[in-house]
């Protein structure tokens, strides 16, 4: 999501009377890639770009590629494959054996269902979304043309599309929580591949404390794009925390904070009670990931003195939090805890990629 809103920027301030952008995003890829489906650039046609489809390999040759369909204002698929071929064969150093296809589409500001425009809308909604993409048709001018849908609602027809695979299709993405691409045919008969992208909505972070760690924890945590909530005495909160957060919390008014399937709670608070009295509110909440800071025997005494009995047994909590990288600074330590985080949303143990079988990344159908 930060990337988006980081293209979105670009594109607001834009001054469509002196240049012209087209957006290239990576809409399928088959084995290896740097980058996955979702990456995006936006171009313009000076030569500057924001965002990224690869890991550099890609951009210089995406980046003329974008600069014809400025000029041509036609969209234009491309693909990229060095799965058998050597990468001097297509002109790039690919740097990794796969098959990536991105999608150039020139951008019209004028148009208010354009590509920037739908992620726009997406932002605002700040919900799960599926956003539909045509990315191959035999009807060049359906190229790039896309559509919001919202979980739990009902789509109409699209270019022809029969709306009854449609929705069929939004729903298993949405039931994946990831990515599919899916080739549908319209009621001519004619085939088109559609990218069926699940974009989540803003990772939002619950810090319950006001000491200096939370200061490191909330610098990266503030890199990565997350919304930051903090829960703590206001007064004890530096000043540069306060600003990186979206809302700042005393401990009596934690209610107020809002929890959803992508928010996470932190217990950062170093007190014994006020962990014992707010762990109580969040686990009745049940986020999706509940950590709290201190050895194992705290979680242990609460376990045996306060009630909460089967406490590590609770599926979404975690204490120790972080994972076992040696950490001793706070910056070190907000690595560890949030790494874990990353890994219990993508569903990942967190070990070294070198002892993983198969992929990295799992395959797109």
């Amino acid at each position: 999501m930060k990337e988006i809103r980081q293209i979105i920027k670009k594109y607001e301030s834009t001054n469509f009377e002196q240049e012209s952008i087209a957006l290239a995003s990576v809409v399928k890829v088959e084995e290896s890639s740097y980058r996955r489906i979702g990456a995006r650039m936006l171009v313009s046609s000076n030569g500057q770009w924001i965002g990224g489809i690869s890991g550099g390999c890609l951009e210089g040759d995406a980046l003329r590629r974008s600069q014809q369909a400025i000029f041509s204002k036609v969209p234009s698929l491309v693909v990229y494959d060095t799965m058998d071929d050597d990468d001097n064969e297509i002109g790039i150093g690919l740097g990794c054996n796969g098959r990536i296809e991105v999608l150039l589409v020139p951008l019209d500001p004028t148009d208010k269902n354009n590509p920037i425009e739908q992620l726009k809308h997406i932002v605002k909604l700040n919900a799960p979304i599926v956003l539909v993409t045509v990315f191959n048709s035999p009807n060049q001018k359906f190229l790039g043309k896309s559509l919001v849908a919202l979980e739990g609602r009902t789509m109409d027809s699209f270019y022809g599309l029969n709306s009854e695979e449609l929705q069929h299709n939004i729903n298993t993405t949405v039931a994946k929580r990831r990515s599919h691409t899916f080739e549908m045919k319209d009621d001519t008969s004619s085939t088109h591949h559609l990218l069926f992208e699940f974009i989540r909505p803003e990772m939002k972070l619950v810090i319950i404390g006001d000491n200096y760690d939370v200061n490191a924890l909330a610098s990266i945590v503030k890199e990565l794009g997350w919304d930051i909530y903090i829960v703590g005495r206001k007064k004890k909160i530096h000043k540069n925390t306060f600003q990186l957060a979206k809302a700042v919390y005393e401990y009596e008014e934690y209610e107020q904070v809002k929890i959803d399937e992508y928010t996470s709670v932190l217990m950062m608070t170093h007190d014994y009670n006020w962990d014992n009295i707010i762990l109580r509110k969040v686990l009745a909440q049940a986020p999706s990931y509940v950590g709290m800071l201190g050895p194992k025997k705290r979680m242990q005494k609460m376990e045996k003195e306060e009630g909460l009995e089967k406490l590590s047994e609770v599926s979404f909590f975690h204490s120790p939090i972080g994972l076992d990288i040696g950490a001793e600074t706070p910056e070190e330590i907000a690595i560890s805890i949030l790494a874990e985080i990353l890994a219990v949303y993508r569903k990942r143990n967190g070990s070294k990629l070198k002892y993983r079988e198969g992929t990295i990344h799992e395959r797109y159908v």
